[in-house]
């Protein structure tokens, strides 16, 4: 064995094998810390993500419970123009049947009045 290490061409074949080794062993080291400084950025990025994402949820929130209170409010105007115009029939249809011309063939003062309301 120690012949063998005496020999020219063996000490260069494990110098060869040392370099190697030393080579694979620091280039190991090399990618563990850059594995664990990668993982530690991904890891910001998720948080950083997850924090936009609630962000986003709480503006999505904000800007539907908006759109409902104004829905709510276009519905309770909607919903009064109803009644008024639904009062104004209800009111003229009484008035067209007391019309004492109701009958008639041409339409009378009263009538006139009634049809330009409605416009």
């Amino acid at each position: 064995m120690i012949a063998l290490l005496l020999h020219p061409a063996a000490r260069y074949v494990l110098g060869a094998l040392a370099l190697i080794a030393a080579y694979f062993w620091i280039d190991g080291r090399g990618y563990d810390r850059a594995a664990s400084e990668y993982k530690a950025r991904i890891a910001v990025i998720h948080a950083s993500y997850k924090a936009a994402e609630v962000a986003e949820t709480e503006r999505q929130a904000t800007a539907n419970n908006a759109a409902k209170a104004r829905e709510a409010a276009r519905i309770a105007e909607m919903q009064a123009a109803n009644e008024s115009l639904q009062s104004q029939i209800e009111e003229l249809e009484r008035e067209a049947s007391e019309d004492p011309d109701a009958g008639r063939t041409a339409l009378g003062a009263s009538s006139v009045r009634r049809i330009n309301k409605v416009r």
